[in-house]
């Protein structure tokens, strides 16, 4: 299996800007934000929520939302909110907010079959 990372910006309620490499996890609910990003775009935890992690160890953390740009797109989405240590993810849910999915082939993102049903 391989790893896919992306560079993105990850943009706070006020406008700030931080970019970001972000190591596309096709396996992770959520995007994770390092504590120094988070923190540079101001963001402000909304709830916290308890993830297993794949380990089998609960771990809590605060969740947010901000705007993230990709080369293909950007969009709004919820985002963890990390401590110190903590790299960031690119998960499933900003994935699919954005039309995107992570070819397992290729390992490229590409535009996800929309469907209206």
């Amino acid at each position: 299996m391989g790893v896919t990372y992306i560079e993105g910006v990850v943009v706070g309620s006020s406008g700030k800007e931080v970019e970001a490499r972000f190591l596309v996890d096709s396996g992770a609910t959520y995007t994770l934000l390092p504590d120094k990003v988070w923190r540079a775009v101001g963001l402000t935890p909304k709830r916290r929520v308890t993830f297993i992690l794949a380990d089998g160890a609960a771990a809590e953390r605060d969740i947010s939302e901000c705007l993230i740009k990709l080369p293909q797109g950007e969009g709004h989405t919820p985002v963890i909110l990390g401590e110190p240590g903590d790299e960031p993810l690119l998960g499933v849910v900003t994935l699919e907010i954005l039309g995107l999915t992570l070819n397992p082939f290729t390992r490229q993102l590409q535009p996800m079959r929309m469907l209206l049903a």
